[in-house]
This record gives C-alpha cells, structure tokens and sequence, in this order.
C-alpha cells in the first residue's frame, strides 16, 4: 500500500505540473483537461478501450460484458447526439468516451459501495487503466515541451557515433524503400500498435486476478510505466529528431527539408565532420535518445517468454518488427536502438529486484547496465568523430558491451529462476523369487 500511495503522489504531483505547463508557458492545451472534455466530445485515437480491458481483469465475467456493454452503448448514444447537433470529428474517431465514463463509474463504485481489499483491488484496477489512458496524454504533453525548450539537437553526433555501427538507419531504410508497399504497410502497421501488443501481453498475465483477487508481484504494464516515466527525461539531456528530420524531409515527405542539416537520408551517408548542436523546428519531439520504441519492445518480448509458443512467437516478431521500422523510416538512429536495449533491461531488472528484495547480484547488475547506460551517452557526445573513424574498433566495441548487458541480464535470471532439475526415473528392483 506504501508503494502504491507514493507511486500515486508521484503520478499526481506529475499531472498537476504538466497541466500548469501546458496551460501557462507553451499555450497548449492541457492533457487532462482534454481527457475531460473528451468524456462528452468525440475522442482522438488513442487506448481508451485498452484503459478498460486493464481495469476489467479485476472483474468476473459477467461484470465485464456489463461494463464492455455500457462502455458500447454510452458511445452510441454519444455519437447520435455528436450526429444530431452537428459535430464534426476531423480525425475519425468516434469511440472512447464510452470507456472513460465506466473506468471512472467504477471508481465510484468502489469508494462507496467497497470495503478491505475488494476496494483495494477495484481501486487498482481502475488506476491501471487510467494510468495507461493518461501516459498517452501526458506523452504528447511532454514530447511539446521536449520541441518547445529544446531548440538546438544533437543529430550530427549521433550520426558521426552512428558509423561506427555501419549506419544501420541509411542500410535499412534503402531495403525498406526497395521492398515498398508491403514492408512499409506492415511496419508501420506494427510500429503503429506497439500499445495493443502490450495490452495483449499484460492481459495475458492478469487473467487470474479476477480469481485469485490480487495482482501479480511483476507484469508488463509496471515496467511500460516506468520506461515511459523515465524515458523522456533523458530526451531533455540528448535532444535528437533522427535520420528522417535530421537528414531527410521530415516524416509527412517536405515538412523537414528546410530544417534539415542536408537532404540525404536514405541515399547517401552524412561526411564525418566536427559535429554541433544545430537548430531545429518548434513541432517535431526531440524523443531518440534512447529509442523507447525499443525499449518497449524489448520489455514485451521478456515478458513473453513464459507464454505459450503462439505468444513466443509474436514477442519475437514485434521485437524484430519495431527495430526495423524505427530504423527503415528513419526515426532512429543505430545508436538509439542500442542505448534503448540497455535502458529496459536495466528498469526490468530493477523492478523484479524490488519484489524480490535487493541482493548482491541484482544490484551489481542494476549498477552496470546504469554506468554502461550513462557510459554510452557521454561517448556519443564526446567521441563521435573518434567512433566515426575507426568503426573496426568502436564498432564491435558497442555490440561487445551491449551483449555483455543482456548476457548479464540472462545470467541473473537464471540466477533468480533456476529451470527445475528433471526428476531422476527411479531404478528397476530386481524382483523377489
């Protein structure tokens, strides 16, 4: 309960500052606010049924058609009055406020009509989807501020760093041109719903909670939060826009060109120079350093590995998926994916050592993936040219430290969750005359 109430102060304390934000220095609209208009007014695309299928695993089964069934019919009659008083919906959505108002009737259910742990239990439900409803909102709040307080980025260095690894956005996104339109639909299609396949994943996880009455010690949608809680704050150290606006013309085709440092990307490869921080627009997120489309990612295809073979396979295609989008459409840079790698296993095992309780090998796990993280940052600021230069040693340098994080990840799991020894068949008696 501790954790829970400070988790909760920090998630409010949070709010209420991007709100005053919002609303008194960049003239934005605020994103709570905005979820509370969109309880009546036709909702942006975003995960509000998602919100609900959370909250509904602390529900029995005749609870959730109950709730999916109001959530339906609450957006229907909402959407005959939008029709009748004449509301346009320019981005065509037209389902969500159904979703919000049940999250929200259920947690007045459970402050007047709960009591002990039953409360407890709707209470964090109904926290688990909002959370997830509010990280979409507060996100794109952030990623404002991230392009409104950051005007200088950082692309050319980690575009000197990114020779040492051969390039990889230029090579990628050649073959994904060259394999247009099914490698670009399906990309993007998967790039697109990395929050449907985590919805999925932790669904699967929290299917006995309505059973058993409480949650998991660990689940997917923890280590989400926390990557997307710390995630950004380091966008505010390394701002960077990537390949596509950096070098290229934006993702929309033209909107970039007039920003970028040159029109390159994917065609030809940026010389290696003295890099500088160099201007950029006031719109575009400077949200690549680390990549957490990949650190999403890498998280769902952890938490899949004690699933069925059908799940296993599906971790194992998002996570391969997601790294050729972010690097194919030229949202990443190579060097992103590999600080992004060592950031989530960093946070996972952060948080399985904080259920476990801390002992000596976790944190000294914790400690190295930190310092390996940090390291990576400071070598891309201050030896871009050097790691640009000589890719023969920097190169297999970066890939030998990154490996060393996941073989050290592996280790202590292992550690943690040894394989259960196969039981020995007993020996045959010899038979009594």
């Amino acid at each position: 309960m501790i954790l829970w109430a400070t988790a909760g102060v920090a998630v409010l304390g949070l709010l209420v500052t991007l709100e005053v934000v919002a609303r008194r220095r960049l003239g934005a609209p605020e994103p709570m606010g905005q979820q509370i208009l969109e309880a009546v007014f036709a909702p942006k695309p975003g995960p509000l049924y998602g919100g609900l299928a959370l909250m509904m695993v602390v529900l029995t089964w005749r609870q959730r058609f109950l709730a999916a069934g109001l959530a339906v019919g609450i957006d229907a009659v909402l959407l005959v009055v939008r029709w009748a008083v004449g509301v346009e919906v320019d981005d065509g959505s037209f389902f969500g406020s159904g979703a919000l108002w049940v999250m929200l009737g259920y947690a007045i259910v459970a402050v007047t009509r709960r009591t002990g742990p039953e409360r407890v239990l709707l209470l964090k439900g109904v926290g688990l989807g909002l959370l997830l409803v509010a990280g979409r909102k507060t996100g794109d709040t952030w990623l404002l501020i991230t392009a409104k307080t950051r005007p200088l980025v950082l692309d050319p260095y980690l575009a000197a760093a990114d020779h040492a690894l051969g390039d990889p956005s230029w090579l990628v996104g050649r073959l994904v041109r060259a394999t247009d339109p099914i490698s670009t639909h399906l990309l993007g299609w998967v790039y697109a719903q990395l929050a449907v396949a985590a919805v999925v994943v932790a669904l699967y996880q929290l299917r006995n909670v309505a059973a058993e009455r409480r949650f998991p010690r660990h689940h997917l949608v923890r280590t989400f939060l926390v990557i997307g809680l710390l995630g950004p704050g380091i966008y505010m150290l390394f701002p960077v826009v990537g390949p596509v606006f950096a070098y290229g013309p934006g993702a929309s085709g033209t909107g970039g060109v007039e920003w970028a440092v040159a029109d390159l990307w994917p065609d030809a490869l940026p010389s290696i120079s003295a890099p500088h921080p160099v201007p950029y627009d006031g719109i575009t997120p400077r949200n690549c350093m680390p990549s957490l489309h990949t650190a999403w990612s890498v998280a769902i295809f952890i938490h899949t590995r004690q699933s069925p073979r059908p799940m296993r396979f599906a971790g194992t295609f998002w996570l391969v998926a997601t790294l050729t989008a972010t690097l194919g459409f030229g949202y990443h840079y190579g060097t992103d994916l590999i600080a992004g790698v060592v950031f989530a296993l960093t946070i996972e095992a952060a948080l399985r050592s904080l259920d476990r309780g801390w002992d000596r090998a976790g944190i000294q796990f914790v400690a190295y993936g930190t310092v390996v993280f940090a390291a990576l940052l400071v070598s891309y600021r201050c030896l871009p040219v050097e790691m640009g230069e000589r890719p023969w040693v920097f190169g297999p340098l970066l890939l030998l430290v990154t490996a060393s994080v996941i073989h050290g990840y592996l280790r202590l799991t292992r550690l943690w969750d040894p394989e259960a020894a196969p039981a020995r068949r007993p020996e045959p008696q010899p038979e009594l005359v």
